[in-house]
């Protein structure tokens, strides 16, 4: 699994690295997005977590989420478009699951309508690190350990 600072990037999953989100397919052609360890980081702990409702439509490079924290509201952007076929509820009720394994904890699953798209501007997680060291460099983030 490549650990960039400190903040570990599970390999087999696909990134939107300029907006710390996850891309994961979940074999019937729905695919599952949540935040990663950066994205927890960067937020802190997260007070709120509110997804956008099953069977509202997502825009590609819109928002799938709300997420909150102490210092930090935001959008959980997805580069996919596509219908909330099923969301976390365990994170809308406890969303500092996230801080502890953001990759356990997803957000939502999603009926992607432009996947074949999408997909290729994705990082693969194996490819992930030299994007992200650069990412950090850029944002002035010191990484998950600090």
């Amino acid at each position: 699994m490549p650990n960039v600072r400190g903040c570990n990037l599970p390999d087999d999953l696909l990134y939107d690295v300029e907006n710390h989100v996850w891309f994961s397919e979940v074999g019937d052609g729905n695919v599952k997005l949540g935040m990663t360890t950066i994205a927890t980081a960067l937020a802190g702990e997260l007070v709120a977590f509110t997804p956008k409702k099953v069977g509202r439509k997502v825009r590609p490079g819109k928002s799938c989420a709300t997420v909150e924290s102490g210092k930090w509201v935001g959008p959980a952007k997805s580069m996919a478009g596509g219908e909330v076929v099923e969301v976390n509820t365990a994170l809308a009720e406890n969303p500092n699951l996230a801080n502890a394994d953001p990759y356990d904890n997803w957000m939502v699953i999603i009926s992607p309508e432009d996947w074949d798209s999408v997909k290729p501007q994705l990082t693969l997680g194996s490819d992930v690190t030299s994007e992200y060291e650069a990412k950090m460099d850029a944002d002035g983030f010191e990484g998950c350990d600090g």
